[in-house]
């Protein structure tokens, strides 16, 4: 299997180049002016298109305080202002409330709903409600096994099996031998499958440990723990940004030399990989599947596209080292990646 790329300078090349390309096919005055006038209308409020005022409603199965869903909101926001699209957002993380709170916009009759698919038999039912509804659905982040099967559009996020893959492949390089997969959230299949992943990939020994992701000092005890009862473990895996900084707290503790890697960006992971603190992140760019999930369904309400041709749109997954941080810190710490 082919590695995941480590770095951002070339995507970012590749990037410059098609924009470049793009910028290249227009007058330097009319992209100026198309610019000017799409930076107006965003500092006023005014959406960038003249289509109906459609209502698009986003469930997710996060819990209170969970920074990463802060930017998949982020980026759904930016993109239901330029596509003027009112845009509701809910979420829970227990599977039945996260039910019920779609059946809520269904019967709101929205016109498209973004929903996540952590623990899918419990979302199956309503999102084929929405489907024979009538309601457009798109799935982001988790569930892209199930989601065609539900009735769903597309799929917006990484292949969680692919993701945990690379960072087996990822320690290997690394040279490390035993490592800890923290899953905070029982019954997540994402999770699940992540761990998996790097197990399947992973020269080394992993082992899965159980936390309770509400109760980050319950998350650092049971770290510690098992840091100060095993010193052999040179790596911990964290399966979000905030838990990655509870791992850093319980390794110093435990006076452990592990390794700290983590799934998810923020500012705090972005200062902790700079720092040294942290040895990896897998981004996912949960901005973007937040944004296109938004750009999506209105792209269907309006021209009855559909991208991905059934298959997953995928938005990560990406390595990003202590050498890529500085490049992405001030992303980050406006709250976009």
């Amino acid at each position: 299997m082919a590695r995941v790329r480590t770095g951002v300078r070339a995507i970012g090349a590749v990037l410059a180049a098609v924009l470049g390309a793009s910028l290249a096919g227009c007058s330097a005055t009319g992209g100026k002016r198309a610019e000017e006038a799409r930076r107006t209308a965003e500092a006023q409020g005014r959406a960038a298109v003249d289509t109906p005022r459609w209502t698009f409603a986003m469930v997710t199965h996060s819990g209170d305080g969970d920074t990463f869903w802060d930017i998949v909101q982020k980026g759904a926001r930016q993109a239901a202002a330029k596509d003027n699209i009112h845009f509701l957002y809910a979420h829970s993380d227990e599977a039945q409330q996260q039910s019920q709170l779609v059946q809520t916009y269904i019967d709101q009759k929205v016109d498209g709903l973004i929903v996540t698919l952590a623990k899918p038999e419990a979302m199956k039912d309503v999102v084929a409600k929405a489907t024979r509804a009538g309601i457009p659905v798109i799935t982001v982040n988790s569930g892209s096994a199930e989601s065609r099967a539900y009735g769903a559009l597309t799929h917006i996020g990484q292949d969680e099996t692919v993701a945990g893959e690379a960072v087996g492949d990822e320690l290997d390089r690394r040279g490390r031998k035993k490592a800890l997969c923290v899953l905070h959230e029982q019954g997540n299949v994402g999770h699940e499958q992540r761990c998996s992943g790097a197990a399947k990939t992973f020269g080394g020994d992993l082992r899965n440990l159980y936390v309770d992701g509400t109760n980050m000092p319950d998350v650092r005890a049971a770290i510690e723990a098992k840091l100060q009862t095993d010193p052999s473990i040179d790596a911990v895996v964290t399966l979000g940004a905030p838990f990655a900084d509870a791992a850093v707290q319980a390794k110093r503790t435990a006076g452990s030399e592990a390794e700290i890697d983590t799934f998810d960006l923020n500012a705090k992971v972005a200062a902790g990989l700079k720092a040294g603190d942290l040895g990896f992140a897998v981004d996912q760019q949960p901005y973007l599947q937040g944004y296109e999930a938004v750009d999506l369904l209105w792209l269907y309400r309006y021209n009855a596209d559909v991208l991905g041709g059934g298959r997953p749109v995928l938005t990560g997954p990406q390595i990003i080292t202590g050498k890529d941080a500085a490049e992405l810190q001030e992303y980050t710490q406006r709250g976009t990646r």
